[in-house]
């Protein structure tokens, strides 16, 4: 097994270097599981950071082969849960296959003041990719 801890450059780099985005487990068989770091996203809005949120998973996923439909596990941490729905409703514009495995909790803040969202994923890249 090998282990790759990588922030890519071709996606909005993260907003500390103290962590890595993306840690890339390499599986015997060349498939690969990817553990993405929580995203936050600038925006007025929920719907405007969900979207940022989406984009930045996107652009980290194919920086390492995969896609958003890889995507196997789905955290999601809102300050208010209240807005769900606003949120589902992006999340189901970029997720359009067959639901991930997901959980979704209120938290009181994240670590951005401003930040209403925050999405950790774990997706699976078949061999080849």
């Amino acid at each position: 097994m090998k282990v790759t801890l990588d922030s890519p450059a071709s996606a909005p780099q993260p907003l500390s270097p103290y962590y890595s985005q993306v840690a890339r487990v390499e599986q015997a068989d060349g498939s690969a599981l990817l553990f993405v770091s929580g995203q936050i996203a600038e925006g007025d809005t929920l719907a405007e950071q969900s979207r940022g949120v989406f984009e930045t998973l996107d652009a980290l996923l194919t920086a390492h082969g995969a896609t958003l439909a890889d995507i196997v596990n789905i955290r999601t941490y809102l300050t208010d849960i209240g807005r769900l729905g606003e949120y589902g409703a992006v999340r189901r514009r970029f997720l359009t296959g067959t639901p991930p495995t997901s959980m979704t909790f209120e938290v009181p803040r994240l670590f951005r003041p401003e930040a209403l969202i925050e999405v950790e994923i774990v997706a699976a890249v078949p061999a080849g990719r």
